[in-house]
């Protein structure tokens, strides 16, 4: 997820109006008026998470101090929790409540395992459960596992989602970066779930394991494949994308790419070697099979950026996937922008851009950049 303004405006107002509603359908005892007034000071100043906390503290405050006692109310709340509408931030009035959970639930896992197993359709639980994780973590890994053959979908997939060691937005799990076998192990129970929303969490569980361990998460990918279910093939490509982005040498004829491609590949013709920032640069390329077979390519290349330090850095960007017959040749196109962005400050200098075949140096062409 990113993190715009206007996705905060999900835990607006509307949102405030939700959560009281729902919580006095459930039987909550407090008064309306200055829960509303608590949750909406200093609302419009608080970015989106900010905003989950200030109102997980303002429920602290109106709801019942004892943790089973609010627990029996939110466990009520999802069936008073109104239908969704066409509004795509209608979710986030529910994440406060989930959160609550793991903030206030913490020391009683045996109420609060099963209350996120019941919230998380509302909205996704894969961030409170988590602390559960650090803190009790057999008792926690022991429900995911259960979890895995649960007959709702969201709650198998969080028991993906929850475990992934670096979800964005969410706390990193320091003990499966290290070790994610429980991770893999888990997975395995959801490979051939019959949800595209679980086989996605699976395929980023994956991807996030394999920044750390490439080798295991390339040859869990084998062994999935061993099996010929076809229906893998999409978590197996999904889940190695970082691995083809970095050139991984394995990683290419897992998945079908030509091993050690015979090619024929000129330099890129840029069409401009004096570029000033805010301008694009053209990039042309010839390829030409030198082989009797047909080959399977993918087709990358890297800008080498220049740093304040003088030295480079590179930076690769996806082009295409390529089918060549024997002796085949096709010409690409492809523009690059150069422009000013606030996730990257370019500096002057001589920029160099690398063309990458299976994820392995093809050929190159250098440009200078000048800043206006």
């Amino acid at each position: 997820m990113a993190q715009h303004s206007l996705t905060k405006d999900g835990l607006g107002e509307a949102a405030v109006d939700r959560i009281i509603d729902a919580l006095e359908a459930a039987g909550a005892q407090f008064c309306a008026e200055s829960f509303r007034r608590d949750a909406l000071s200093s609302l419009d100043q608080l970015e989106l998470k900010d905003r989950v906390r200030h109102l997980i503290t303002v429920m602290s405050v109106h709801l019942p101090t004892s943790f089973p006692e609010t627990a029996e109310i939110l466990s009520d709340l999802k069936d008073h929790w109104p239908e969704p509408d066409q509004d795509h931030q209608y979710y986030f009035a529910a994440w406060p409540i989930v959160d609550y959970v793991a903030k206030y639930g913490l020391n009683h896992p045996k109420i609060a395992l099963p209350l996120l197993r019941h919230l998380t359709p509302l909205f996704t639980a894969e961030f409170a459960i988590r602390p559960f994780l650090e803190v009790h973590s057999e008792e926690t890994y022991s429900q995911l596992l259960m979890w895995c053959l649960d007959s709702n979908e969201h709650v198998r997939r969080l028991a993906s989602e929850g475990m992934r060691p670096r979800l964005p937005w969410g706390k990193q799990l320091p003990q499966y970066i290290k070790n994610p076998t429980p991770v893999i192990s888990l997975l395995e129970n959801l490979k051939d779930d019959p949800s595209d929303y679980v086989r996605r969490s699976v395929a980023n569980n994956l991807n996030d394991i394999s920044k750390d361990h490439p080798e295991l998460v390339i040859q869990t990918c084998k062994s999935w494949q061993a099996d010929k279910v076809t229906a893998r093939d999409w978590i197996i490509r999904h889940a190695t994308r970082t691995l083809i982005k970095e050139g991984h040498p394995k990683v290419f004829s897992l998945l079908g790419y030509t091993r050690k491609p015979k090619l024929c590949v000129q330099p890129p013709n840029l069409s401009s070697h004096h570029l000033m920032l805010g301008e694009p640069l053209g990039m042309n390329v010839k390829i030409t099979s030198d082989s009797a077979e047909k080959q399977y390519l993918v087709l990358d290349y890297a800008v080498h950026y220049i740093k304040a330090n003088g030295q480079s850095s590179a930076k690769v960007f996806k082009w295409k996937n390529l089918r060549l017959k024997p002796g085949q040749s096709v010409n690409l196109e492809k523009t690059h922008p150069f422009r000013k962005v606030t996730t990257r400050r370019h500096y002057p200098g001589i920029h160099k851009i690398e063309l990458l075949i299976n994820g392995k140096h093809a050929s190159e062409s250098s440009f200078e950049l000048h800043i206006p």
